[in-house]
């Protein structure tokens, strides 16, 4: 029997994998699973926890101290609910050294814009919810060190973003163990984040003018998070409390459609290593008591992604550790900031454990995912999701970051993202005819390096399709329109340049099997692959009546697709001519059934000309509000 290496069985690397994952005991369980296999990793003074030599761009101790703290985002819910924690000596122990300048394990002094800024907020959560296990039994030198250092943390300038909030838990910690502080400061950065608010349930994580246009799962596990986290323990705050809620149940009919069915939710955006945090707001719903579903249904979403979590491939071998990457280990996609205890993140996914079995959230019968439009459109996010069984896909024009991270256009400004598909990395800029360029058009001028969508000038939602103008080059325009068509989305781009160009645009990365055993379909202008995972995935070009492009199936370079480590993606071929406008059209099919995608593909959607796309855009289209002007609230937010 041949074994088939391409989709790993997780029983051997997720401690999860055999957890139902269906009660709060089960919840309990998963956390332990999570946090036990970091014991053998605390440093001999308990203040750092380093997995292996590896780093960011942070200095060593800040990485460790990432290890150290944000396993509290679960286990201090955990025994605020009643669970049992034996080790509460060691977070002591690690508290007391961490924050003392002459041990040998101290944190360092905490900077403007510091990642340490991130693990004080675990911290302050802590002194929080738990204190009576974190901050009461230590002596007084160590409550003193550990206040000093805390804020030094909330003092210092934090980014203009969801960082934010950073200083506000940290000041709601100290204040509950009687550590004053600096109560304008606090009002300072709870205004700047409101100023930060766009409209139904939407938030732009960076307040720069130059960069405003940033949405992701920010939005849900640190905007809703945090800003939930506020209301329940500040309640007298009304007037903020009573904006903050509303906002985060009003998301609620967002997210929902980033989800499919069987609970994987759509990769996109950066720090997609959090992993379980993707279910943390339907956690935090719970914790805020707002039924903007019904329990069971919110209780379904949140249960169903954590079992997706559970049946992939995360973890280490020999130890259970989580690993940097999404669906396997990956650094390749991982951002300058991601060392190896960030993924701890996601322990806050385990917020709703601080409420009793009987909450109703923990009471209710899980319920299926409730019946969803096919098509559903977010004119404040540029998003467009289309839904077909186990399979989501989320078509994409507006959002983006000019700030510089790694692979920001595939994270951001490809055209279509899916929930089994996720998207590609490049990993060599200089090959251009290696490229995945899965769901985005390259284009070279000289064979050999390419641009890609980068920034949309203009993005513009009319009924259900997109519209975007972008430039790969300053003298190059492109104009794209992405058209949900059924179990299908079509692409139309319209490129003018004054130098011929070489183009390549994919389809879905599909999952690629050992031994060549997948089927791979190459006929002049269609292309497709059929995956013995069962998967489809297929491009045809509808750019003329003749075939515009040469349709070919491109095996990519390993680890660049965040699902899978080896991928197969159809592509399209074409020549843009120097100084003649030249329209490509493409219609796109994927799904994990492979049969019926089959039977789809002989049933080709209609391709809408040019002129009657800019007659629906110039009728009904309106600007995706995330691309609207910025105006800071005050100078300090500039």
């Amino acid at each position: 029997m041949d074994i088939d290496s391409s989709k790993i069985s997780p029983a051997r690397f997720n401690p999860l994998s055999t957890n139902p994952l269906k009660t709060r005991d089960d919840i309990v369980q998963a956390c332990h699973a999570l946090f036990n296999p970091l014991l053998p990793k605390f440093s001999p003074g308990k203040a750092r926890v380093q997995l292996d030599a590896s780093s960011s761009n942070w200095d060593r101790a800040a990485c460790d101290l990432e290890g150290f703290a944000r396993p509290l985002f679960g286990l201090v819910p955990l025994v605020k609910g009643g669970g049992n924690f034996d080790h509460w000596h060691v977070y002591r122990e690690g508290l007391k050294n961490g924050t003392d300048p002459n041990h040998a394990e101290y944190w360092g002094e905490v900077t403007d814009k510091d990642q340490r800024h991130v693990e004080a907020t675990a911290l302050g959560y802590a002194l929080l919810v738990v204190p009576e296990h974190v901050y009461d039994p230590l002596d007084e030198d160590s409550k003193r060190n550990l206040a000093t250092w805390l804020i030094q943390s909330r003092n210092t300038l934090h980014a203009n973003n969801n960082h934010k909030f950073f200083r506000v838990l940290v000041d709601l910690g100290l204040e509950n163990v009687g550590v004053p502080i600096d109560k304008n400061g606090t009002e300072e950065y709870l205004q700047d984040l409101d100023s930060m608010y766009i409209e139904d349930g939407w938030y732009r994580d960076g307040a720069d003018i130059q960069d405003p246009r940033r949405l992701d799962y920010y939005n849900p596990f640190a905007w809703h998070y945090y800003g939930l986290l506020y209301a329940v323990y500040r309640p007298n705050d009304k007037p903020r409390v009573d904006r903050w809620r509303e906002r985060a149940g009003k998301f609620a009919k967002h997210y929902i459609h980033w989800f499919s069915e069987n609970g994987a939710n759509v990769p996109y955006g950066r720090s997609l290593i959090y992993r379980h945090a993707t279910a943390a707001y339907w956690g935090m719903l719970a914790v805020g008591n707002i039924e903007v579903l019904p329990w069971g249904v919110i209780k379904g979403l949140y249960l169903r992604n954590l079992r997706w979590w559970a049946s992939q491939p995360i973890h280490t071998l020999d130890d259970g550790v989580l690993t940097l990457g999404y669906a396997y280990p990956n650094q390749l996609m991982t951002e300058r900031y991601s060392s190896t205890g960030s993924p701890w993140w996601s322990m806050k996914a385990f917020a709703p454990l601080c409420l009793p079995a009987d909450h109703p959230f923990w009471a209710a019968k899980e319920l299926p995912m409730p019946p969803r439009a096919d098509v559903y459109t977010d004119p404040v996010a540029g998003m467009v999701f289309t839904h077909q069984p186990n399979h989501t896909v989320m078509l994409v024009s507006g959002p983006g970051t000019q700030q510089l991270m790694r692979h920001v256009p595939e994270k951001y400004m490809k055209f279509a993202y899916s929930s089994r598909y996720g998207f590609s990395i490049e990993s060599d800029p200089r090959e251009f005819a290696q490229g995945a360029f899965d769901s985005m058009i390259g284009l070279s001028d000289d064979g050999r390096h390419f641009r890609v969508r980068e920034w949309c000038e203009v993005a513009i939602l009319a009924g259900d399709i997109l519209f975007s103008k972008w430039k790969p080059w300053t003298d190059v325009l492109v104009e794209s329109w992405l058209i949900p068509a059924g179990t299908w989305h079509i692409r139309v781009h319209r490129v003018s340049s004054p130098k011929e160009l070489d183009t390549v645009e994919g389809g879905f990365a599909s999952p690629r099997t050992d031994f060549d055993r997948d089927t791979k379909m190459e006929d002049r202008c269609q292309a497709y692959v059929s995956s013995k995972l069962g998967d489809f995935s297929g491009i045809v070009d509808l750019s003329s009546e003749t075939c515009a492009r040469r349709a070919q199936v491109v095996a990519t370079h390993g680890n660049t697709n965040v699902m899978f480590p080896r991928t197969l993606v159809p592509q399209v071929l074409g020549v843009v001519k120097a100084n003649v406008p030249t329209v490509f059209a493409a219609a796109i099919l994927a799904g994990p059934d492979g049969q019926e995608m089959q039977r789809q593909w002989n049933i080709r959607p209609q391709i809408p000309t040019v002129d009657q796309l800019e007659s629906i855009v110039k009728d009904k289209g309106v600007r995706v509000k995330i691309t609207e002007a910025y105006i800071p609230s005050r100078k300090g937010n500039a």
